[in-house]
């Protein structure tokens, strides 16, 4: 039986800049099990982004393979990956790219709409997710540019997952928000955690990474190092900092 969701052997992704190939992630080898919250952590131009593009199907490696629940994907069409996506994906970005055009409400729907038939069970399952994430209902009828930066990223948050995805993108969701919004925005990511969802997320912030159970230091596209802790809630806070901060010092974070 498969317990991994996610799984990479010798996974390489190049660039061609001006002719010289720059080897952004060099024979990696990474196992992501079924329900893991996954955090991918190191300096700029590590090759964090990279590899969850690869991982995701939203990018496709130079070499090597990427297994998800058993099956190769590397050698996917465009087009089968983003039916792959569609189907198994939901992603979270700093940035939401809402259709401004559209509500609240729509916006989630028309996520779903690619996935699922329009059924007046959807679109109450939109509204229970919406509210469950603190939108109130007067919220559902706003369009973006009505909202803040934490209620946007909230409806990103409910976009990504309304299609019940069996594994969860992020790239830096925290990024452009406020420490109140922020903490929001964790504390919906951790709850999603807490009931099944499998998350990798790439982030360069100490408070973000608190929440996974897992942490991975890439250096020059490669993993040095890892470091594994409980579900989040279920220990001391500030041990918690204080044993990941130790991990990163020593990764020269």
């Amino acid at each position: 039986m498969v317990s991994s969701i996610l799984r990479t052997e010798k996974l390489c992704k190049s660039f061609s800049n001006g002719g010289v190939q720059q080897h952004v992630i060099k024979n990696l080898d990474l196992d992501i099990e079924k329900g893991d919250f996954t955090v991918i952590m190191g300096a700029s131009g590590s090759g964090k982004s990279t590899l969850l593009y690869a991982l995701s199907g939203m990018d496709k490696p130079s070499m090597g393979k990427v297994f998800f629940d058993g099956t190769q994907i590397q050698d996917y069409s465009n087009d089968e990956l983003a039916v792959f996506r569609r189907g198994n994906c939901g992603f979270v970005f700093q940035s939401v790219y809402l259709l401004e055009n559209q509500t609240v409400l729509d916006n989630v729907l028309t996520g779903a709409l690619i996935v699922q038939k329009n059924t007046p069970e959807l679109a109450t399952k939109a509204k229970e997710l919406l509210k469950k994430v603190g939108l109130k209902d007067e919220d559902l009828k706003k369009y973006p540019n009505q909202l803040s930066g934490g209620e946007a990223q909230r409806v990103g948050i409910v976009r990504a997952i309304i299609n019940d995805p069996k594994i969860l993108f992020a790239d830096e969701p925290t990024g452009q928000l406020n420490s109140a919004s922020g903490k929001d925005v964790l504390d919906i990511l951790s709850d999603v955690h807490k009931n099944g969802q499998s998350i990798v997320m790439v982030t360069h912030d100490l408070k973000t990474a608190l929440r996974a159970t897992r942490v991975i230091f890439l250096r020059d596209g490669g993993i040095v190092g890892e470091y594994r802790m409980p579900l989040y809630g279920t220990d001391d806070e500030k041990e918690r900092r204080s044993n990941l901060q130790q991990f990163l010092d020593e990764m020269g974070w």
